[in-house]
């Protein structure tokens, strides 16, 4: 797997990235853009565009935040969430727009990508970035996990993602977790009952015992080794996740069964 941090020309400036892909020679391979948390590109984000590489895929995890700070890096304490809430309300569908479609567009333009073959995958405000960004040309398909803003207004002020269901022009993987206070039932049914009625291309699956950010910590390896219930729902759900993932990759890409 070769691994490196990269920039992506977008809007006169660059946004930083962080590229996971197979070995040279091996290619050219689908692409997958990484769309991070509020958090930025932390460790875990790397770590799932490296399990995308180990899959046979190329990852490109990108810095929404960057016009907000191009090193954007807040943390998962406390401060960090004051930071991500304050930097997302800077993030637009404007800039959203900007950011996947610099993103594609350099994805395509590499020798070890396949040209037209490009996903996108979105974390809590990623994922609500992946939902509205998916009216996009060149886009395979999107995946949503557990995107809040989907069903409420994101912190920009800007109206909710389901606003902008009828301009989806790809297939939804949308995934939740059973017990996330922050998107309760009736918002993950109202989401399916308005891709439903806009005749939209979509997968739902909700995991029960799981919180917000299941797939977050699940990537953790010391979760293997604890015993208690609730971790246990959270690897059994990540690693169902994340099988329901490739697969969702895999029919998008009409990939070989070795390759995202």
């Amino acid at each position: 797997m070769l691994n490196q941090d990269v920039t992506v020309p977008v809007s006169g400036t660059g946004m930083a990235g962080y590229l996971a892909r197979p070995e040279e020679g091996s290619g050219p391979h689908s692409a997958v853009i990484i769309i991070p948390e509020i958090f930025g590109i932390t460790a875990e984000m790397r770590a799932i565009a490296d399990h995308v590489a180990g899959a046979g895929g190329v990852a490109l995890a990108i810095n929404v935040h960057h016009r907000y700070d191009p090193h954007f890096d807040p943390g998962y304490g406390e401060e960090g969430v004051k930071v991500g809430i304050e930097a997302s309300k800077t993030v637009t569908r404007e800039t959203m727009h900007a950011d996947i479609a610099a993103a594609i567009a350099w994805l395509d333009a590499q020798p070890f990508v396949k040209p037209g073959n490009v996903a996108t995958w979105g974390f809590c405000f990623g994922g609500a970035v992946a939902f509205v960004t998916a009216d996009l040309p060149g886009l395979k398909g999107a995946v949503c996990f557990y995107g809040g803003q989907i069903t409420r207004p994101f912190l920009s002020g800007e109206p909710e993602g389901l606003e902008d269901v009828d301009a989806v022009a790809c297939p939804l993987l949308l995934v939740y977790g059973g017990d996330d206070t922050g998107i309760p039932p009736e918002a993950v049914a109202r989401t399916i009952a308005t891709l439903g009625a806009a005749g939209k291309a979509f997968q739902v699956q909700v995991y029960p015992g799981v919180g917000h950010a299941f797939f977050r910590h699940g990537t953790q390896d010391a979760l293997a080794q604890k015993r208690d219930a609730s971790d246990q729902a959270v690897a059994q759900a990540t690693a169902d996740a994340w099988g329901l993932t490739l697969a969702f990759f895999r029919k998008i890409f009409e990939a070989v069964p070795n390759e995202v």
